[in-house]
């Protein structure tokens, strides 16, 4: 009689993100658009380990980070109906890894904030998602139906190519409103599950 125990099969499941990794890049004067890209992180860490989903300031940018980070999220202020100077520094400071290639496959994303309703945010997204495509990159939107056009409603702005938030006259720890917060906090969530769901299989 054959006693020998046949190994059995492993019940656990390997993690599904386990090395995947987010970083959100952004520029921010005042600390409006840093609360909303650590809003994204928050989102984004629900599905990611704390490590492997972080914000990161253009004023000290881990390029390790970012150049091994599956998706790329980029964030900008808008003035004057653009993005920032410093976050066109930023993309400038990209040629040569746009040169040779390396950030080609990665996905992306992005998000503007404005003082006003609109803002223009249209303008800065597209100019976002245009550097995402140079880089040879695959954008996600944002496919959040609106919840409602009040202070407190998900997606207020109806944006699909991105984020859009909006800060008024006071300090970042009032403004954006809890809807626009609750919207990047969603997006995060929706950025880690994307690249879950897409990640090579091995």
């Amino acid at each position: 009689m054959n006693t020998s125990a046949s190994p059995s099969p492993s019940k656990s499941i390997a993690d599904p993100a386990h090395g995947l990794s987010i970083a959100v890049v952004y520029h921010s004067n005042y600390g409006h658009t840093k609360r909303v890209a650590e809003a994204i992180v928050t989102g984004a860490r629900q599905q990611l380990p704390e490590a492997q989903a972080r914000a990161i300031d253009i004023y000290d940018v881990d390029w390790d980070f970012l150049d091994q980070a599956d998706l790329l999220v980029f964030g900008s202020a808008v003035y004057m109906g653009s993005a920032t100077a410093e976050i066109k520094t930023f993309m400038e400071e990209t040629s040569k890894r746009w040169f040779h290639r390396k950030w080609e496959g990665k996905w992306a994303a992005g998000f503007a904030n404005s003082g006003g309703l609109s803002g223009d945010k249209l303008a800065v997204l597209q100019q976002i998602c245009l550097y995402a495509m140079q880089h040879g990159m695959n954008w996600i939107g944002m496919p959040l139906m609106p919840t409602g056009h009040g202070e407190n409603d998900l997606n207020r702005v109806s944006s699909f190519l991105g984020l859009m938030t909006q800060s008024l006259n006071a300090p970042p720890e009032e403004t954006p409103g809890k809807g626009d917060i609750d919207t990047a906090i969603w997006f995060g969530n929706h950025l880690a599950k994307t690249i879950i769901k897409h990640r090579p299989v091995s």
